[in-house]
């Protein structure tokens, strides 16, 4: 279980710690459609649909209960217009705007280096498309 320190001053992060708040928030972002929604709100606010078409495989289950955990953690904004049929838009906030400078680091990295990382690695299942 994780403990959060009795004065805010106490607050020092450290994910190696079993117990730190840091080592739950790293769980929950180092998941694939966690870093995927972050990527994807770079360029702007998106609509549900729009996100679903962009991220390929997510389902509206997964996007929907990421979307709450990152607003939790007040890294996404989600502004409902109160209208029928309903808009609601979800854009990063100041805070998730400082994480998807590293996230899209990250993915552009991965994209960069794929081929390097699979080639002739059969343990990594992948098939031809």
């Amino acid at each position: 279980m994780y403990e959060m320190p009795k004065s805010k001053s106490d607050v020092a992060g450290d994910v190696f710690c079993a117990k730190c708040p840091a080592r739950y928030l790293i769980t929950k972002l180092s998941s694939k459609w966690s870093l995927l929604i972050i990527d994807a709100l770079k360029d702007g606010p998106m609509r549900n649909g729009e996100l679903m078409r962009f991220i390929d495989g997510i389902s509206q289950k997964m996007l929907t209960q990421t979307i709450k955990e990152l607003a939790e953690m007040k890294l996404v904004h989600r502004e409902d217009h109160q209208t029928i049929p309903p808009h609601v838009v979800y854009s990063l906030t100041p805070l998730g705007e400082g994480l998807q400078e590293k996230i899209c680091s990250l993915d552009r990295w991965i994209e960069e280096n794929v081929i390097a990382m699979v080639e002739d690695n059969n343990s990594i299942p992948l098939k031809l498309i």
